[in-house]
């Protein structure tokens, strides 16, 4: 059980708690961070890619934060309530503890399998005394720009976006307009509570005191509800279980769209401009985590995203890398000139330039989205099949065009050997379906094209020299830590001679330590962008998977339990590390990060299961 670690100093730097210093509430329409200082400074409403209410981690002084601590916090330490995402902080003070209890509140009844909101539109935080009398401090101080004014029954702030115009605040202490916000500074006795409640929903306005703990109660009980359902084995079953938890959060409920990540703009290094917004549902991200959440028994949001996605290609006529949450495309990248990036991390964007980029594989990642749904025992009728061919016959006409690749390179384009590998996999999926459920193709073309893309991508890549396909057709690129996907993929077996090569140079020449690995290395692979960047998480994770299917599976064990070492107290895990601090950097929580524990998790416990029947096998057989 993942319990939380002990309480421990509250530590800044430069004015910013530590990313993983942050915990993550959900409701399936949006999130927000709280950090293990009793402040809530990341919150977009009313959904994940609205503009932000809250926004302190990417500026101390203009971001906002909405805080509940004590005056003079010694310590702190955070955990859910277990199998669910409701999080309690515990803030120890030299007078006693507060502990605050933190949820974005569920309908009572509420299904999380289902796809429909599930959320009140509401923000609960429920602080309480133990062990002596607290003096604390209470502030909602929103974004700059954010009016408010006072009501009968508490205050209302003026917040015209994605159909919301109003959100607001119920406390049952009282607060002072101070400056740009509100506040208050009181003792709370021990055993005695405060409530305060956020609202944006619009159509109602809280008049009396809200049941806190009938709505922790029944919040709880639907979180508990979906985990129940859950398959997670292994060494770190209760990690799995968190990172899919987390993954649900970052899940769009109505669409099953998944979130790259909860935020924008968190560094890839710090100090530098490589700072993305990621709250938009990339097709990529979105194949991974199908694949994950169908094998832990929770196939509902790959159905849904099916359709959802196929409803876009089929508007727009061709598939697109990314979407917003409504299915339109995310919009133009713009940097804000207001804020000034974690601890001075500029520019924070909104938007991504990505949207416009050509990345080949969305072909593949769509038709092997259709291809395990069809697995599981539903048929692709000649509708959905309809929908299928053109994008086949697109990947078909575009494996040879260079694009900008898997990592969205803003450099020139490139025929990256991951996009011609998914143009593949496109086209071999399509064929299994089509044999499996009757469906009429042009064989022979098809069957031609396939082995021709195939060849292409296994060969053109091969670098004879240096013994490992290389991230080009051509063979002259540089390592890319996407080409660990191809036998996750079954583009090749991931114990072909080529594979165990490519796999033995990608560990050694994108080692970043401590089992750690680089995406790629700019100075070989221009990308276009200045600066350096982390270790990338998932990276690692694919490496767990290749050694495993090699038969290296004590090396797979070891980096595996290491990767899962370096999640927070919570068990959440960031885009990518610092190599030599080990701090989080990127945006956070990080989906793929999350992929990658239940994934490799999955396939690790098959690659033992596997050994361990061989050892025995062989040794009935001495």
């Amino acid at each position: 059980m993942i319990t939380g670690a002990p309480a421990r100093p509250v530590v800044n730097q430069d004015g910013y708690l530590p990313i993983e210093d942050h915990g993550l509430i959900g409701d399936g329409s949006t999130c927000a961070l709280v950090g293990r200082d009793g402040a809530i400074t990341w919150l977009c409403l009313p959904e994940f890619d609205s503009p932000p209410f809250l926004a302190g981690i990417l500026d101390a002084e203009s971001g906002g934060r909405f805080e509940i601590a004590p005056v003079r916090t010694l310590a702190s330490s955070q955990r859910y309530t277990e199998d669910s995402c409701v999080l309690v902080t515990s803030l120890v003070s030299d007078r006693g503890v507060l502990q605050v209890t933190d949820g974005l509140t569920l309908r009572a009844g509420a299904d999380l399998s289902e796809p429909v909101p599930a959320g009140r539109s509401e923000l609960l935080r429920h602080a309480r005394a133990v062990g002596g009398d607290v003096p604390l401090r209470i502030s909602l101080i929103p974004k700059t720009g954010i009016t408010f004014d006072t009501l009968a029954t508490g205050w209302r702030f003026d917040w015209r976006q994605d159909g919301v115009h109003e959100v607001y605040l119920w406390s049952s202490v009282e607060l002072i307009p101070d400056g740009r916000g509100l506040s208050a500074e009181l003792t709370l006795r021990a055993g005695e509570t405060l409530t305060m409640v956020l609202h944006w929903s619009g159509r109602f306005r809280l008049r009396q005191h809200p049941e806190s703990k009938k709505l922790i109660d029944q919040t709880v009980y639907a979180w508990r509800r979906w985990a129940s359902n859950l398959d997670c084995e292994g060494s770190q079953a209760e990690l799995m279980k968190r990172s899919a938890l987390t993954l649900k959060m970052l899940d769009h409920a109505e669409t099953g769209a998944i979130l790259a990540a909860a935020t924008s703009s968190l560094p890839e290094w710090p100090g530098t401009s490589r700072n993305w917004d990621y709250r938009y549902t990339w097709v990529r991200d979105a194949s991974f985590s199908n694949y994950v959440f169908r094998r832990i028994g929770d196939p509902s949001d790959a159905d849904v995203f099916l359709a959802w996605v196929l409803t876009n290609v089929e508007r727009d006529g061709a598939p697109h890398v990314m979407y917003a949450l409504d299915g339109s495309q995310p919009p133009d990248e713009v940097e804000d000139p207001h804020l000034r990036g974690y601890r001075g991390s500029a520019p924070v964007r909104w938007g991504n330039g990505a949207r416009h980029q050509l990345q080949h594989d969305v072909y593949g990642e769509i038709v092997d989205i259709a291809y395990q749904w069809s697995g599981s025992g539903k048929r692709v009728d000649e509708r959905l099949w309809a929908a299928l061919v053109p994008i086949v016959e697109m990947a078909i006409r575009s494996w040879r065009v260079p694009d900008s690749g898997p990592w969205e390179i803003r450099d020139k384009s490139r025929p990256f050997t991951y996009s011609a590998a998914l143009c593949y996999v496109a086209i071999d999926r399509a064929i299994q379906i089509a044999r499996r459920d009757g469906l009429p193709y042009p064989k022979r073309r098809w069957e031609a094209t396939a082995r021709q893309i195939r060849r292409a991508a296994l060969t053109q890549s091969w670098d004879p020299r240096r013994r490992t396909f290389t991230e080009n057709l051509g063979g002259n690129g540089g390592l890319d830590a996407s080409l660990l996907t191809l036998p996750v993929r079954n583009v090749i077996d991931f114990d072909d001679p080529r594979m165990v090569s490519t796999t033995k140079a990608i560990a050694a020449e994108l080692d970043a330590g401590n089992g750690l690995l680089f995406r790629y290395l700019p100075s070989v692979s221009p990308d276009g962008l200045p600066g350096n960047e982390g270790a990338f998480l998932l990276c690692s994770f694919w490496l767990v998977d290749n050694l495993a299917g090699q038969g290296r599976v004590d090396q797979a064990h070891e980096l595996y339990e290491s990767l899962c070492s370096r999640a927070n107290s919570l068990g959440l895990l960031p885009e990518q590390i610092h190599p030599d601090t080990g701090e989080f950097l990127g945006n956070f929580p990080q989906a793929f990060s999350h992929v990658g524990v239940l994934a490799s998790g999955l396939r690790l416990l098959k690659a033992e299961r596997r050994a361990a029947k061989a050892g025995t096998t062989t040794r009935n057989q001495g």
